[in-house]
């Protein structure tokens, strides 16, 4: 099974809006593919859920649900590298590690620096559009 990590702007969209990113967290809960995370990114997600931004799209009820969902879907990574590659934005060096030591084989994102990359050691990095588009080809 592929194993994937849905990058935090990914969980966001597939949270506020019914879209290509919540058509790709179906995809997981199918078992297209084994979807990776860590606690960090967890928590990251928490924390930008909850801003006052998004308190429009949904409420904190929602945002524990759809937390609680991803918990029991996700293979959950503890972190052991310590690398650091995106200068221009650090925090994003948390996904390529996660991914890294989760030994995924694509990160789903729309993030342009990790864009940017394409590839990392092996890892594909993508848009939800390419994933989605591989899923169906697969």
């Amino acid at each position: 099974m592929l194993r994937v990590l849905l990058d935090t702007n990914v969980l966001i969209s597939a949270l506020i809006s019914k879209g290509k990113p919540r058509t790709l967290l179906r995809q997981a809960y199918k078992n297209k593919f084994m979807l990776i995370l860590s606690i960090e990114i967890l928590n990251e997600f928490i924390n930008v859920a909850s801003r006052e931004y998004f308190q429009e799209y949904v409420d904190e009820r929602e945002i524990a649900e759809f937390t609680r969902a991803l918990a029991s879907l996700a293979h959950f990574i503890i972190i052991k590298s310590n690398f650091e590659v995106i200068k221009e934005d650090p925090d994003n060096d948390i996904v390529l590690r996660t991914a890294y030591d989760g030994k995924a084989e694509y990160i789903v994102t729309g993030d342009k620096h990790l864009l940017a990359l394409k590839e990392f050691r092996e890892l594909k990095i993508i848009t939800i559009g390419e994933m989605l588009e591989l899923l169906q080809n697969k």
